[in-house]
């Protein structure tokens, strides 16, 4: 098992470095600089700050300075905040950023699996119709648009939970876990329901029946490691989207996350926090499938049988 943790992560080096390059490319080629200001800038001053900043060097010299900076775990001073750098304005973002995630993740596991193992007892009945079906709503309503109608609903009609701000009040956290998990929530319904009802199927789960197990003790001892499956294999994807999918979470709620400051510094060609903020969510999506793929040879024999053989 070391080994194989071992191999992922060196595949993961020739990744992120990719991130770092096609990143830094295509931030370079856009139109406008950082110093593009509605006034112009005096020659002089904008001669100094391009010098400040290293942007008066060819490009390729840039890159190999940024990464030789990267490789000391500094990812450059931001060109909309001065006197702040990438990584203090990371590390301050972050923790709000993950916790939201977590907190959606949390919801959208509650949530999905119980729908999908509730549908899959009793298939092409009206439960399991209902629940797929409020899984497919789930999954066409995009968050831009299930946020303001929950702001709508419990915010502004009923008046039960704040609207805007984190951890401020009791209950600000509700509505964006909700906003951000609820497709994902409705994508594990799916999943669990096929992967319990082949589970359901099998073999064992008859004689586990036959022996008079009581039918709860089927189903969560010797149904869900196998027909759980499947959402594992989707958690790796599901805290990708989760943590891409915050940007636009953030912005409705005013969260102050990494979300935020990314789409700031895209609006402001803020190219040090730009690249920070992508090499920061790619080293965290890398990070979870790797998590998710360990967990996969762990609850799977077939798998960690051939990884050990390795």
């Amino acid at each position: 098992m070391l080994s194989y943790i071992v191999k992922r992560v060196l595949a993961a080096i020739p990744v992120l470095f990719l991130v770092v390059l096609i990143t830094f490319i295509l931030v370079r080629i856009a139109p406008g600089g950082p110093f593009d200001e509605e006034r112009s800038v005096p020659p002089q001053v904008l001669e100094n700050l391009n010098k400040r900043y290293n942007l008066d060097l060819p490009v390729h010299e840039q890159f190999f300075s940024y990464v030789g900076n990267l490789l000391q775990g500094d990812f450059g001073p931001s060109f909309k905040y001065p006197n702040r750098s990438v990584t203090e304005i990371i590390s301050t973002g972050a923790p709000v950023t993950i916790e939201l995630g977590l907190y959606a993740l949390i919801f959208a596991m509650i949530l999905g699996c119980s729908a999908g193992v509730f549908a899959a007892l009793r298939p092409n009945s009206w439960r399991d119709y209902s629940a797929m079906s409020t899984a497919m709503i789930g999954i066409c309503v995009p968050s831009f648009v299930l946020g303001p109608l929950l702001v709508l609903i419990f915010g502004i009609y009923l008046g039960w939970l704040p609207v805007s701000g984190w951890g401020y009040s009791p209950g600000d956290k509700i509505l964006p876990a909700l906003t951000l998990g609820a497709a994902y929530a409705a994508y594990l319904a799916r999943l669990s329901r096929g992967g319990m009802l082949e589970v359901l199927n099998q073999d064992y789960i008859r004689t586990a029946r036959a022996k008079g197990l009581p039918e709860w003790q089927v189903v969560i001892k010797h149904g869900l490691r196998g027909g759980l499956t499947p959402v594992i294999a989707f958690l790796g994807p599901a805290a990708a989207g989760l943590l891409s999918g915050s940007f636009v979470v953030e912005t409705i709620y005013q969260i102050p996350g990494i979300g935020r400051f990314f789409l700031q510094a895209a609006f402001n060609r803020d190219y040090t926090m730009i690249l920070g903020t992508t090499i920061f969510f790619a080293f965290l999506i890398i990070l979870f499938n790797l998590i998710t793929d360990i967990l996969l040879v762990w609850l799977n024999p077939k798998l960690r049988s051939e990884v050990f053989n390795q």
